[in-house]
C-alpha cells in the first residue's frame, strides 16, 4: 500500500459516503490499474492497520461523485417513508482500483462492523439543546432587533422630524444627509456576526467545518447570507444617493432578505421533489447526492457555527436524519412552512410598502413586520417540533419493542 497517498480524513469520517457504495465498488470489473494481490503480510492483517487503510481510502475522488444506490432509492417524501428500523448499508468512497478484491472485502467488513449495530432503543441523539443557551439567544436577538428595527425607525423619525425636512422651522439636515446617517448606522450587529462566523469557519483549527469539505468552502448559509447582503447594499446605495431619497426602496432590506431565503428554500425543495441531484455542494450534502429539504442546511449551519454546536452537530444531525423517517418528514414540512411563509410575508410587505399613501407607515412596516412574522413562525415551529419529536419517540419505542420480540 506504499503508493496510496497519506491523506487523512478531515472530520473523523468522510461525508461523501454517498459518493459510491462499497458493494458497487466491489462488484465493478477489475480495472487495468489494480494492484496485484498482496502477500500474507498485508497491511490489513490487524484491526489498527485496517482502520488506517480505511481512513487513507477516504480521499475525495477527482471526478464528480455518483450517489449510491441506497441513497437514491430512499426518497424522503412525500411518499416512500421507510420504517425507522430500516437498516441501510453504509457507503464508502470509490476505491479507484487501488486495492484488490481481498483487501476490498476486508475494508467493507471492517466498515460495516463499525457502522452497523443492533437497533437502538432511542433515535440517534443530536447532542444539542436550546435550554442551556436561552440567555445567549435572548441577548443576541435583543441586539439584532434593536439594530434592525428600533434604530432605523427611531433615527428616521428623530432626524427627519427633528432637524430634517419634516421640520421646516428647524431644518439643519437635508433629506440625503438624514438617510445617509440612517443607512450607515443600521446593520452593524449583522456585519459583526458575519465576520465572526467567517473566522469560525475559515481558521485552521476550526471546530465547525462542513463535513467532507475544505475550510475555504465556509458553508451554504454563509454564501446565501453574503448574496442577500449584496442585494441589500445595492438597494441602500441606490435609495440613499439621490438628493430626494427613495424612502420606499429604503424600506425593503428585511423584505429582500425574506425573498432571498424563501426563494432558495423553494428552489431546493422543488429540485428535491423532482429528484434532481444537488447541482452544487450544499453544506454537508455533496454535489451529485440526493438533496435534502432546504431548511436542513440552515439548521445545520446555524446550530453548528452560530449556536456553537460544531462539526459534531453536523454529524449528529446527519445520523438522525438518515435514521428516522419522522424526522425527515418533519424537516420537509418545516421547509415548506418557512419557504411559503417567507415568500408570502415578503409579497405582502412589498405591496404595503409601495401601495400605502403614507411613506412613514411604509417605512415602519418594512422595518418591523418581517420580525413580527418571524416571531410568530418561530412559536409555531417550536410547537410543531415538540409534537413531532414526541411522535418520533413513540414510534421508535414501538419499533424497538418489535425488534426485541
Amino acid at each position: 500500500m506504499e503508493n496510496i497517498p497519506d491523506v487523512p480524513s478531515p472530520n473523523g469520517f468522510f461525508d461523501e459516503r454517498k459518493a459510491q457504495s462499497a458493494p458497487d465498488a466491489i462488484n465493478k470489473p477489475n480495472s487495468g490499474n489494480q494492484r496485484p494481490p498482496t502477500s500474507p503480510a498485508s497491511p490489513l492483517s490487524s484491526p489498527v492497520q485496517t482502520r488506517a487503510t480505511i481512513d487513507v481510502l477516504r480521499t475525495p475522488p477527482k471526478t464528480n461523485p455518483r450517489p449510491s444506490i441506497e441513497f437514491d432509492r430512499r426518497y424522503d417524501g412525500p411518499f416512500g417513508r421507510p420504517s425507522v428500523a430500516m437498516a441501510r448499508r453504509p457507503s464508502l468512497p470509490p476505491l479507484r482500483g487501488l486495492v484488490n478484491d481481498a483487501e476490498t472485502d476486508a475494508i467493507q467488513l471492517a466498515y460495516v462492523g463499525r457502522e452497523v449495530g443492533p437497533f437502538q432503543p432511542l433515535p440517534p441523539s443530536l447532542n444539542y439543546t436550546l435550554r442551556t443557551r436561552k440567555m445567549a439567544i435572548f441577548l443576541f436577538w435583543t441586539i439584532i432587533v434593536f439594530d434592525s428595527v428600533a434604530m432605523p425607525v427611531a433615527l428616521y423619525f428623530g432626524l427627519w422630524y427633528g432637524v430634517g425636512p419634516g421640520n421646516p422651522n428647524n431644518e439643519k439636515l437635508s433629506a440625503n444627509t438624514v438617510f445617509s446617517i440612517v443607512t450607515a448606522a443600521i446593520g452593524g450587529a449583522s456585519i459583526v456576526e458575519y465576520f465572526v462566523r467567517f473566522w469560525r469557519l475559515y481558521r485552521k483549527e476550526s471546530t465547525c467545518v462542513v463535513l467532507g469539505a475544505h475550510r475555504w468552502y465556509l458553508d451554504s448559509f454563509h454564501w446565501n447570507f453574503s448574496f442577500a447582503w449584496i442585494v441589500v447594499m445595492i438597494e441602500l446605495i441606490i435609495g440613499s444617493v439621490p438628493d430626494d431619497p427613495l424612502i420606499r426602496l429604503l424600506s425593503m432590506p428585511l423584505t429582500t432578505m425574506l425573498f432571498v431565503f424563501g426563494t432558495l428554500l423553494l428552489i431546493i425543495d422543488t429540485f428535491r421533489y423532482f429528484r434532481v441531484p444537488a447541482p452544487v455542494r450544499i453544506s454537508s450534502v455533496p454535489r451529485g447526492a440526493q438533496l435534502r429539504p432546504g431548511i436542513y442546511s440552515l439548521i445545520e449551519d446555524i446550530c453548528a457555527v452560530d449556536g456553537s454546536g460544531g462539526t459534531e452537530f453536523r454529524e449528529a444531525l446527519e445520523r438522525r436524519y438518515e435514521a428516522s423517517h419522522v424526522f425527515r418528514a418533519m424537516l420537509r414540512r418545516l421547509g415548506e412552512f418557512w419557504a411559503f411563509g417567507a415568500e408570502g410575508c415578503a409579497v405582502l410587505c412589498t405591496i404595503l410598502i409601495f401601495g400605502l399613501n403614507s411613506v412613514d407607515a411604509a417605512y415602519v412596516i418594512g422595518w418591523s413586520v418581517p420580525f413580527v412574522w418571524a416571531g410568530i413562525w418561530t412559536l409555531c415551529t417550536f410547537w410543531y417540533v415538540n409534537r413531532e419529536l414526541k411522535k418520533e419517540a413513540g414510534l421508535w419505542a414501538a419499533e424497538a419493542n418489535k425488534a426485541r420480540v
